[in-house]
């Protein structure tokens, strides 16, 4: 009778602590299904150096001239690796424009890798507070080098999905004009070149105020992503804007740039999203 009685109480105990484990596992596929069904795919911008996290401001105004508006976050990543957020996702926006800056925004190599590892403090908070599981990435000047890397080193396809790429007046070459003059940054970027996700499409563009540079940054410079990229994903393309407004500093409010995001990445995610006729 005594063994009985222990036999009861044991069972008793287990059951106690499988009811707790089973409501943790139901929340879990809960949230799983939630992310993996979220439509939420933003396009997410990091300037370049120096930049604050206005750069877009004016890329932005004439992209919601359209009329479908999109709503505007601002990340800035601190020293300390806090987060400062400004603006809001607004509720039934499925392509929201975010903004991913850095406290220190300056140049150099080792502040590079430093931002990149910043960026990988932002991309956590966003899958944390705004639950989406695919996103675009755009990057001006050394912005560019920043998701390269961080596609190289911390991306997880596990977890996330880039559908592509579009990096502008990226100086893949540091300001260096001979391709034979390999730098630093060049070389950290081109060995590592086999762990980017190869099913993106990737957009390089590049500003030409006279056939050598956009002022800043060589030609020769923003091309060596050619090496990095052809043969590793899905699509390469290299376009070049000239005329006004293809300055480095200025190529932002090119309407050639602000066409080919509008047309190859809003709405492409459009398109893609139309429910299909049965």
């Amino acid at each position: 009778m005594k063994e009985r009685h222990w036999t009861q109480i044991l069972a008793s105990f287990i059951i106690l602590l499988g009811i707790p484990a089973y409501f943790v596992m139901q929340r879990s596929v809960h949230n799983e299904r939630a992310f993996h069904n979220s439509s939420l795919s933003p396009l997410i911008f990091i300037p370049g150096s120096s930049a604050s996290q206005d750069r877009f401001d004016n890329l932005f105004q004439n992209l919601n001239a359209n009329k479908t508006k999109h709503s505007i976050l601002k990340l800035t990543v601190q020293t300390n690796k806090t987060v400062k957020v400004t603006g809001n996702i607004a509720a039934r926006d499925r392509q929201p424009f975010v903004v991913i800056a850095f406290q220190n925004n300056h140049d150099g190599y080792e502040n590079i890798a430093q931002q990149t590892k910043w960026l990988q403090v932002a991309m956590t908070y966003l899958i944390k507070n705004y639950n989406f599981n695919n996103f675009q990435a755009i990057g001006h000047s050394n912005g560019g080098l920043i998701w390269t890397w961080y596609l190289e080193k911390y991306f997880d396809a596990n977890d996330l999905t880039i559908n592509s790429l579009t990096t502008i007046g990226t100086p893949y070459n540091s300001l260096e004009s001979n391709p034979k003059n390999q730098t630093a940054i060049f070389r950290q970027l081109y060995q590592n070149r086999k762990r980017i996700p190869q099913k993106i499409t990737v957009f390089s563009i590049a500003g030409n105020t006279n056939y050598q540079d956009d002022g800043i940054v060589p030609a020769e410079s923003v091309d060596a992503g050619k090496y990095i990229f052809q043969e590793q994903v899905q699509k390469y393309t290299q376009l070049t804007v000239t005329g006004a407004d293809s300055t480095h500093s200025s190529v932002l409010a090119n309407p050639q740039v602000t066409r080919l995001i509008h047309d190859n990445l809003i709405n492409r995610h459009n398109n893609f999203n139309k429910p299909k006729k049965q």
